[in-house]
């Protein structure tokens, strides 16, 4: 990131979802600069619990994005279950009904495909837990336009397959603890 500070950072994740982003998202300080997307593999029956559950744990602002709007600093924006989140390039949010990747709906690829175009070499991608492949191929376009590439360290992973994955197709990414991942995304809002 050559010292710049980061625009925005993605965030995927499923089996173990809850557990590891309670690991991370808490530790972001109420005035963190920078916007955050998760999108999280959740079931499609429209109890979109996650955003409350975040809110009552952390000091940012956490809600479920909406249709078109914009993407704004010390936010964390959760894609709702059943639409994939995208990134368009003005930078707002965009939820589409296309059909499922990987199985999944919202898709952590096709987050992180978009903010890569919208974002560039600003973008922080991070994978976490998870038992599929989703999010790999997102990874390797972040780290295609020059962004910086996290997943949680597979060994100690809930569900190891989705970090795994990242890591064979995008080598570059760094391999870290929650901890570690969380240390690092609060110093994000201080350089």
């Amino acid at each position: 990131m050559s010292g710049d500070r980061a625009s925005a950072v993605v965030i995927g994740a499923s089996a173990g979802a809850i557990q590891a982003l309670s690991c991370i998202l808490p530790a972001l300080p109420a005035d963190y600069p920078i916007p955050v997307l998760v999108v999280v593999h959740i079931p499609t029956d429209g109890s979109d619990l996650l955003a409350p559950l975040f809110q009552a744990k952390c000091r940012v602002v956490v809600k479920e994005a909406e249709d078109k709007e914009p993407i704004l600093p010390g936010f964390v924006y959760f894609g709702p279950s059943d639409y994939h989140l995208l990134v368009e390039a003005d930078r707002v949010v965009s939820l589409s009904a296309d059909e499922p990747v990987h199985y999944s709906r919202p898709s952590i690829d096709v987050l992180f495909e978009s903010a890569a175009d919208a974002f560039g070499a600003g973008l922080v991608g991070v994978i976490l837990t998870g038992a599929n492949e989703d999010g790999a191929a997102g990874l390797r376009a972040v780290a295609a336009v020059g962004g910086v590439t996290v997943v949680e360290d597979p060994a100690t992973a809930f569900a190891p397959t989705m970090p795994t994955a990242a890591l064979k197709l995008c080598a570059e990414a760094r391999p870290m603890s929650l901890d570690a991942i969380a240390a690092y995304l609060v110093g994000l809002g201080t350089s």
